[in-house]
């Protein structure tokens, strides 16, 4: 990776308040970005405010489903490189509310690709895609030549995403390039009802972590500062031949099932003692999900830094000072 690549140049961030949106901003700032994020809500805690990023950005207040917003706001800070990270992204509230998940992930992507095919000065683009836009497949680990073909309102919106953009860049050649992670982790993250803050906060609180399927799903999990160096060596290398127009997967390949994963939590906490509660409630959702990251690693160059566990320590550490004062839960966590 070019350490200076990003130096000076103009970025547009959506999603810049979400966890991986946060982190990939801040690291933005170091590398001497001039930076401008797309926020709808202000969240005081988020992660972005605690890495000290207000005050360093340019702040775009609304919503990638308003088109003219979008497109002003490539056009007045003459936008060179887009992420677009801006998602519902909690599965619960897409099996709940299809509709508003549709707007955001579907129509929030074509919004922002039009808006780029029409503002001259941006040159490359990096959609947030997902593994759960393959959806379900026998073929395990997923290559990016898999079929998308998610059945479930959450991955069908990213399948859809997925698809826009590829659309984008075999009839306009616009410079963009997909993203497939797994799930990601790290601090940062307030979404509770996910598997991983929702447990460290239970435990943290002396409470059994509540596990709502039966614990035997299996994914990948993937840390965000990992997740955060590939964003950054395939926006730089975006617009070459090899990557323009390419999707590519990110894994650290480590897969683990529900259950496995938060009785790890819990022994790096020293919590032993805890056991999880299994509802094995959960209905709809993709049963055995993990990607092959092979191809990243040959035309990126790009590799994990960090395994699952010490991924799993530091971002413990974060929640720990985080949570210091903070009132118990009150709500179990999703299974991946």
């Amino acid at each position: 990776m070019n350490e200076n690549f990003w130096k000076d140049r103009r970025v547009f961030v959506t999603g810049c308040t979400g966890l991986l949106g946060s982190w990939l901003t801040d690291a933005l700032v170091r590398r001497g970005g001039d930076v401008a994020g797309l926020i709808r809500d202000l969240v005081p805690r988020s992660n972005l405010n605690g890495l000290g990023c207000w005050g360093k950005i340019n702040i775009v207040r609304g919503e990638v489903e308003d088109y003219r917003l979008l497109e002003r706001a490539l056009n007045e800070y003459e936008i060179d490189t887009v992420f677009h990270l801006a998602a519902q992204t909690i599965v619960r509230i897409a099996n709940r509310n299809p509709l508003s998940t549709f707007e955001a992930n579907i129509r929030g992507t074509w919004n922002l690709l039009e808006a780029c095919r029409r503002v001259e000065t941006v040159k490359r683009i990096v959609v947030a895609s997902s593994d759960k836009a393959y959806g379900s497949h026998e073929k395990l680990p997923y290559g990016e030549d898999a079929p998308l073909q998610g059945r479930h309102p959450y991955d069908v919106s990213k399948s859809c995403a997925d698809l826009i953009a590829r659309a984008y860049f075999e009839t306009y050649d616009l410079p963009v390039s997909v993203t497939r992670c797994g799930n990601l982790y790290g601090g940062g993250d307030l979404n509770w009802n996910r598997i991983i803050p929702g447990t460290i906060r239970s435990v943290h609180n002396g409470e059994p972590p509540v596990i709502r399927s039966d614990g035997k799903y299996i994914r990948d999990y993937f840390f965000v500062r990992d997740a955060v160096e590939g964003y950054l060596l395939q926006g730089e290398k975006t617009a070459e031949p090899g990557v323009r127009g390419e999707a590519f997967n990110f894994s650290d390949e480590r897969q683990a099932d529900v259950l496995e994963l938060v009785t790890l939590i819990i022994r790096l906490m020293g919590r032993e003692d805890i056991e999880p509660r299994i509802l094995d409630r959960v209905r709809g959702e993709i049963k055995h999900q993990y990607l092959d990251s092979a191809k990243a690693r040959r035309v990126l160059g790009w590799k994990p830094l960090f395994t699952l566990e010490q991924g799993l320590e530091e971002t413990i550490a974060w929640y720990r000072e985080f949570l210091q004062g903070q009132p118990p839960p009150s709500a179990g966590t999703d299974p991946s």
